[in-house]
């Protein structure tokens, strides 16, 4: 009993990390058994004026109990990222592996939600990709969002 409070305590610990300047602003009961959508909102640290919203599922603790998969939620989620105010490009990386964005960790120790940033100089387009990113096994579970910067003459 003593070491099932002690991996609680550390489910809640990892389970409630979110991504750095990130505001929770929704969550979506999907089920009876306590599991959710969470949506979080955070603006990019190095382009003034985008904004992205990303939703990805979060286990209760009856699902985590039921099917014995305590440290780890799923990968999925999708992002959509917009322009919300005057748009200022800071020193961003421009090559085609672009920067890390935002990450959350999925599970204690393999897998994590990472947000990157890529540039398209050839279509002045900003590329927001959220992908899993796991130790082991790659995975294909990703979401795209561009937001294009037009500029007036």
């Amino acid at each position: 009993m003593r070491y099932a409070k002690i991996w609680t305590a550390i489910f809640l610990l990892v389970g409630s990390t979110s991504f750095s300047n990130a505001e929770e602003v929704g969550k979506v009961d999907v089920d009876w058994v306590g599991n959710d959508i969470v949506i979080e909102a955070f603006q990019d640290p190095k382009v003034d004026g985008v904004t992205c919203h990303v939703a990805y599922f979060e286990r209760g603790l009856i699902d985590r109990l039921q099917k014995g998969n305590w440290f780890e939620d799923p990968s999925n989620s999708s992002i959509s990222c917009r322009q919300t105010g005057a748009i200022t490009v800071g020193d961003i990386e421009r090559g085609d592996e672009g920067e890390s964005v935002f990450s959350e960790r999925r599970s204690v120790i393999w897998k994590s939600l990472r947000i990157k940033r890529i540039w398209d100089e050839t279509n002045q387009t900003l590329i927001y990709i959220a992908h899993a990113n796991d130790l082991q096994n790659g995975s294909a579970k990703m979401s795209l969002s561009t937001v294009p910067l037009f500029q007036t003459k």
